[in-house]
């Protein structure tokens, strides 16, 4: 692996990716503290300082040995959960989809606010190509966010909105894959099957509503 370019790929996406981890676990505690939950909010986890956010292993450690061991073919992290009782929730089962949706929801809104940052810098003739790349990784970094964690298996939030919906038996049975979801996604992940059956359509789709956003203001 070029050291070169592992400097220049870490240089240009180091600032999204962390608004990205900071304000998706942020949205989560604000999104729990609302809806009755201080858990977050009493350990200091409902902020923007990233520091409270980011995982020496999984932000950092994990994402490198990756990126220099598949080439940059895959990429994968995680942050800090931030502590949800969910029981503290005024109506738990109904409010924990709400708090799941805070994450990726901030994701999506920022990859619309990179996407239009990098439409006002070209139109008004902005030809920097680090801040114009800066911009193309806002928007990749939190569409991967938003559509990875929207993946329907806890404990990633797509798992939770599923047992907030479910029916409470079958809530009950599916929430039970928890211990042992983070395993059974890297292992979809590594083997692509992430990729190919979600990742790809939900992204597709998600940079077309991007899209279909910014015409709609232009």
């Amino acid at each position: 692996m070029d050291t070169s370019n592992l400097i220049q790929t870490v240089s240009v996406y180091a600032i999204p990716v962390i608004f990205a981890i900071t304000l998706h676990e942020a949205a989560h505690g604000y999104a729990a503290k609302f809806f009755g939950d201080r858990t977050a909010y009493m350990m200091g986890r409902v902020t923007l300082n990233p520091l409270s956010h980011i995982h020496l292993v999984g932000t950092i450690v994990l994402p490198l040995l990756l990126y220099f061991s598949t080439s940059g073919a895959l990429l994968f992290g995680y942050a800090k959960p931030v502590p949800v009782n969910f029981g503290h929730l005024r109506h738990p089962k109904r409010d924990m989809v709400w708090v799941a949706l805070a994450g990726p929801a901030a994701n999506l809104v920022q990859a619309f606010v990179w996407a239009l940052l990098f439409v006002v810098y070209t139109d008004f003739g902005v030809t920097e190509k680090f801040f114009l790349a800066m911009c193309k990784a806002g928007v990749l970094s939190n569409v991967v966010m938003f559509a990875f964690n929207l993946f329907p298996l806890p404990p990633l939030d797509g798992g939770r909105i599923v047992v907030g919906l479910l029916p409470l038996k079958q809530a009950y049975l599916f929430s039970r894959i928890e211990p042992y979801g983070f395993f059974i996604v890297v292992a979809l992940a590594i083997t692509g099957v992430v990729n190919h059956l979600w990742l790809d359509p939900v992204m597709g789709a998600t940079f077309g509503l991007i899209e279909l956003m910014l015409k709609s203001i232009s």
